[in-house]
This record gives structure tokens, C-alpha cells and sequence, in this order.
């Protein structure tokens, strides 16, 4: 079966789009449409994953016995962490997660719940294949990258300033990419992912929504039909391009530092979606696998009333990680949502403790202003950090405003990065000849264009690890203040401004 409907991967094109897209010979030859925002939409359901539990600890150790407990009850501990008082378990009924609830040393047990990307458009394709040796990198000098002159993100926020000026980012810097994977062989990312920090924690298919169907596991797939790549393999996409924005060699494209170490930490799967109990384990993974800097280019939301409870899981773990020296960078949102009055919702991550939430602005025609908010980037004047660039558009009745940009005739300032050997168009049909169907993008020459707040969030934590190269690590609340006063002052409603990479660096 394809992935499903609310996965990055397909979307069907508007007849109105249809009709307007015209696209140059050398342009993007893929380019999907774009999501009008109406009414806020949560990439959280509060539906359960059948069996699955979040459970918080009184205190930040674990309940003597409390594996084998939950053994008893007929489930199994998936993942425990004594140091923030954490796990998830499986494969309990209802009436055996009330029992464990009522264990010594258990202060709450909630189901665990779904949670997807919520992207604003889907994927734009183009061709690469004309670069003549991809081996040949600019590390040094980020603005020799060979479809540089597509990055008018990059240039944007000033990091050409900072490349000139010898600030590259430091090896001794790591930044975790809790995402669906990373392409951690594609040029410009080949030997900044330190595979020996990665894992997955997809063992299980997450559906999304309203899906009937389940495909396989991710780590399924890995073991099963790639056995000589690493788990973090990205069949999605999506996380390669979050990736390439932090860091990059600059091969056919630059990242904000072309040094920094990252380490994929796999919290979503080939169809974009995950567990809530997954990424808050993603997120102690990369706490206490050296992360000096966490993005999560993934958030949604669900009410304090249905599910307040989740709330205090959360903190627990945010703060733990803050405690580890961990700065967390979030993905506001791609719902056109006013977070400062959004009633009874928890806008996850944006409303968890120490984050730095980051909306997205970007060009809306190419020859717009790059500093313009995103039509479908969540606000608010309070509940938003900063803002960056993750792509823009102009809506009109009829479709989108077609522009010229360096790749041609277009619709959106796409956010770059290669794309993805390993995403997965569709499966063939099980049982017998059951099998992942790759991508044109297999041959390792295309490049994927993104927009959205996921886009925008990397750039941030991009910027973070420059300033720990500076100014070292260890102390988050620093670099998110540097960060924070140094952007340049834009609509208010986007926080303290959009960043800024030359301010930051003092240059």
C-alpha cells in the first residue's frame, strides 16, 4: 500500500495548482501543492497505539521489580530511564495498565498516542545528476556549494558572514536530529553523522490516523530488505532535509555549519508519523549520547482537559534534558495558529519548558521579502522564540503565484537538500511479494525541496551550534538568550525577531 494520506510523500495536485504550474526544463519536475490553513489541526491523536503506555515515576529512579511487574501484568518494559523517572511499555490491556498504575513508586500510567509531522505542502524534486564528481566538497567555504545560489534561505540569515569570517562549527559539537532518519551516505552529509550515537526507536508501524492498513516497521524494513544500512536509514525524507540545514559539506548544498557533528535520532517513520513515548525516549537517548543541541521539526497538540496528564510527562523530561546541558530547538507549527490564544490546548513542543520555538518566514514570490511570515506558520508574541526561513508562498483564488527562481518556474521558496536514497514511494502487495518500491531518488542525484516550520527550526539549531563552538556547550539558557537577542526585530507576532547569524557572531 502507499503511505498514508498524511505522510509527506504524496499529495494530490489541485486542479488550480494543475493549471498554473508551469515549470521551466531545468526546474523542479515533481512539485506538490500547497495546504490553505483553516481551522488549527492537531498532528497529535489522542487515540491510543493498542497496548502502549507512558508511565512516570514518583521519583527519578525506577520501582524495584518494576520490569518484572509489568511482566506479571502480561505487558513488556520497551524502554526505562531511571534518571528522569521515565518508561514505555507494551502489550497491557486496560485493566492491567490501572493495575500497574496502583504499583509502589508509579505516579501515573496514560496511553500512548500518535503523533505526525503535519507538513504545510509536499516534496519538490530536482535533478542533480550534472554534478560532475560529488566527492569534491566545500567544507571551507559553504558558499562554493554547487546550488548555492539556490539558498536564498542561507543567505537570508547571514551565514555566508559567518562562513567568510573561518566559522564553520566545531566536530566537538553535536546536534540530534529526532526526525525519520537521515540519508547519512548523501554527499553532503557523508561523515558528519556519528552512526555509533544514532539509533531508532521505531521497532513498531505507527499509523497514522483514520489508516486501516499498517506496512511494516522502519526497523523491519532496515533488517529485512536493507541489512547493510544503519536503522536510521530515512525512508520518509523528511529528516535528511531537517539534517542538511544544520549541518552540511556543501556538496550541491549548504547547511549553517559545515562541521558540526549530528547523530539521527529515528522517532517517525516511513510514513511520517511516531509515538509520543517514542520521541520524549528519542529525546533522553540524545541527552545522554552527548547532544548538545536536540531539533525536533515535529510537534501538534492535545487538550489539558482529555489528556493534561501528558503534561507532566513532559516536563519531566525537558527538564531533565536541560539539566544534561541540552538545548532543545521546536518546530512551531504549520497551522496558521494564534498560540498566545489557543484556548485549553498544549501545543507540543512549543508550551514545554526551556525550547526555543521557532516560526518560519520566507519568501512568498521570488522577488518578495525573505523576512515575510510564512501564510501557514503558527504566531504568537509570546509563546514564539524566533523565527526563521522555512519557505514560503502566494496564495491566490486560483492556485499559487508562479515565480522565476534560480530552479526555475515555481510556486514556493523551497527550503534544499538532496534527497533521500532510501524514501519509499509505495509497497508492493502483501503477502508473497510484500516489498518497499523506492524513489526515483535511489540513484543518489535528486534533490528534495521543503517548506514549513521544520524547515525553519534547523536553521536555529544550526545557529546554536555555531555559538557552543564559540562560546561552549553546557549552557543552554546562554546560547538560547544569544540567539534570541541578536535576531532582527520582524512582526511581533514572530517572536523576537528573525535570526540572525552575522548579529549572533558579533560580525
Amino acid at each position: 500500500m502507499h503511505p498514508s494520506d498524511g505522510s509527506i510523500l504524496h499529495r494530490t495536485i489541485s486542479a488550480a495548482a494543475l493549471t498554473a504550474l508551469v515549470l521551466a526544463a531545468c526546474s523542479t519536475d515533481v512539485v506538490a501543492p500547497l495546504k490553505t490553513p483553516s481551522t488549527p489541526k492537531l498532528a497529535v491523536d489522542v487515540n491510543t497505539t493498542s497496548g502502549n503506555y507512558v508511565v512516570l515515576m514518583r521519583g527519578n529512579a525506577m520501582p524495584k521489580g518494576f520490569a518484572e511487574s509489568v511482566a506479571n501484568l502480561g505487558g513488556a518494559v520497551t524502554w526505562s530511564h531511571a534518571g528522569a523517572g521515565f518508561a514505555t511499555v507494551a502489550g497491557l490491556d486496560a485493566a492491567g495498565a490501572v493495575k500497574l498504575a496502583a504499583i509502589s513508586g508509579v505516579a501515573d500510567v496514560e496511553s500512548d498516542i500518535e503523533v505526525g509531522l503535519g507538513v504545510p505542502a509536499g516534496v519538490a524534486e530536482a535533478d542533480a545528476s550534472d554534478l560532475a564528481d560529488p566527492s569534491i566538497s566545500s567544507v571551507t567555504n559553504p558558499a562554493a556549494a554547487a546550488r548555492y545560489v539556490w539558498q536564498w534561505n542561507m543567505r537570508s540569515i547571514g551565514a555566508q558572514t559567518a562562513w567568510a569570517a573561518g566559522k564553520l562549527g566545531s566536530a566537538a559539537v553535536t546536534v540530534a536530529i529526532l526526525d525519520t532518519g537521515i540519508d547519512y551516505d548523501a554527499p553532503d552529509l557523508n561523515g558528519l553523522v556519528d552512526l555509533t550515537r544514532s539509533t531508532s526507536f521505531m521497532s513498531t508501524y505507527v499509523r497514522a490516523p483514520g489508516q486501516t492498513k499498517s506496512d511494516s516497521s522502519d526497523n523491519y524494513i532496515s533488517t529485512r530488505f536493507f541489512p547493510t544500512r544503519n536503522a536510521i536509514s530515512d525512508y520518509n525524507g523528511h529528516g535528511t532535509n531537517v539534517a542538511t540545514q544544520v549541518s552540511s559539506k556543501a556538496v550541491a548544498l549548504a547547511g549553517v555549519t559545515s562541521k558540526t557533528k549530528l547523530i539521527g535520532v529515528k522517532v517517525l517513520g516511513s510514513n511520517g508519523y511516531g509515538s509520543f513515548g517514542g520521541i520524549l525516549n528519542g529525546i533522553l537517548w540524545a541527552a545522554d549520547h552527548g547532544a548538545n543541541v536536540a531539533n525536533m521539526s515535529l510537534g501538534g497538540g492535545f487538550s489539558k482537559t482529555a489528556a493534561g496528564r501528558y503534561v507532566a510527562i513532559i516536563n519531566r523530561v525537558f527538564n531533565y534534558a536541560k539539566q544534561r546541558g541540552m538545548l532543545i530547538v521546536v518546530a512551531a507549527g504549520n497551522d496558521a495558529a494564534d498560540l498566545d490564544h489557543n484556548g485549553n490546548e498544549f501545543v507540543t513542543y512549543c508550551d514545554a519548558p526551556h525550547v526555543i520555538c521557532v516560526a518560519s518566514v520566507g519568501l512568498p514570490t521570488a522577488t518578495g521579502d525573505a523576512d515575510a511570515p510564512a501564510f501557514y506558520s503558527n504566531f504568537g508574541r509570546s509563546a514564539i522564540s524566533v523565527a526563521a526561513p522555512g519557505g514560503n508562498a502566494s496564495p491566490t483564488p486560483s492556485g499559487y503565484t508562479i515565480s522565476t527562481w534560480p530552479w526555475g518556474n515555481d510556486i514556493a521558496s523551497w527550503v534544499w537538500s538532496y534527497c533521500s536514497k532510501t524514501r519509499i514511494a509505495r509497497f508492493t502487495a502483501p503477502p508473497a511479494t510484500y516489498a518497499p518500491i523506492l524513489t526515483v531518488c535511489v540513484a543518489g542525484n535528486r534533490l528534495s525541496g521543503f517548506i514549513g516550520t521544520s524547515q525553519a527550526s534547523p536553521h536555529v539549531a544550526g545557529l546554536a551550534a555555531l555559538l557552543m563552538a564559540e562560546y561552549g556547550t553546557g549552557q543552554p539558557q546562554k546560547i538560547k538568550e544569544l540567539i534570541q537577542e541578536s535576531a532582527v526585530p520582524i512582526d511581533p507576532l514572530y517572536g523576537r525577531g528573525r535570526i540572525s547569524v552575522s548579529n549572533a557572531l558579533g560580525l
